[in-house]
């Protein structure tokens, strides 16, 4: 696999307000949400290897304080989504949680497994490589689903295998919110996420978030909707297995 070092790596983002307790901080590849409950913070993926000082500097853009974040949740383990949790929990304390079925890729004891690429996406995956790659990371606490998380009235963990075994989503039935990680992407419009261990797998994960009806629906790539959202999602989780040759 193809490295390239942290130092070369260029270092943007771009902040969006999705809700008022929820912002997007967006990067050239990757994103991650921050949620607020008061004082109280909680990353949703953390990027790569170098975003830690731009995510921190985002976070003190809003007026909050790093050292408030109490967790950080990884959607999955590929390098453009914990990259930088180590360092960030490090500095701040933070727990770290991910699924169980990802958890040992995280912490560096296993390889994630190659995606099964259409021919369309294989130069999103070279894309992809670009990423630095990112460190062994520990995890704090392991998922499965239906974990409940404390933040958000109670975050609860939907398993969406397929990206990667141990891809997650985050729905927040206090809030009508959910983060889908990797399982669907919203780039140019809403369609199954892309670069995946077992396509097959990742169509049938596709119908849970759709079954959710959100109000808000943030994904791993692309921008979050929050207008007819569950009309959106119910649209493109019924479409069929050739989601992804049809949006090529």
């Amino acid at each position: 696999m193809r490295r390239t070092s942290a130092a070369a790596y260029v270092r943007r983002t771009d902040l969006v307000e999705v809700l008022p307790r929820l912002h997007m901080f967006r990067f050239p590849i990757g994103q991650a949400y921050l949620w607020r409950d008061g004082a109280d913070l909680t990353l949703i993926d953390a990027v790569d290897i170098s975003a830690a000082p731009a995510l921190e500097n985002a976070v003190c853009g809003l007026g909050l304080d790093p050292a408030r974040i109490s967790r950080i949740v990884t959607t999955h383990g590929h390098r453009d989504h914990y990259g930088a949790a180590q360092e960030l929990a490090d500095r701040h304390g933070a727990e770290i949680l991910a699924h169980r079925l990802d958890a040992p890729v995280i912490r560096g004891d296993e390889e994630i497994g190659d995606p099964v690429l259409l021919d369309w996406e294989r130069p999103l995956y070279e894309h992809a490589l670009t990423v630095p790659a990112a460190p062994p990371t520990r995890v704090d606490r392991e998922l499965s689903d239906g974990s409940t998380i404390d933040f958000g009235g109670g975050a609860r963990v939907i398993h969406s295998p397929g990206h990667t075994p141990g891809s997650i989503g985050l729905h927040l039935p206090a809030h009508g919110a959910l983060f889908t990680g990797d399982c669907v992407a919203g780039v140019g419009q809403v369609m199954l996420g892309v670069l995946n261990i077992d396509r097959e797998q990742a169509v049938a994960s596709f119908q849970r978030p759709a079954a959710l009806e959100p109000a808000t629906v943030c994904f791993g790539h692309g921008d979050p909707v929050t207008a007819d959202t569950a009309a959106v999602l119910h649209t493109s989780a019924h479409r069929d297995s050739g989601l992804q040759v049809e949006h090529g």
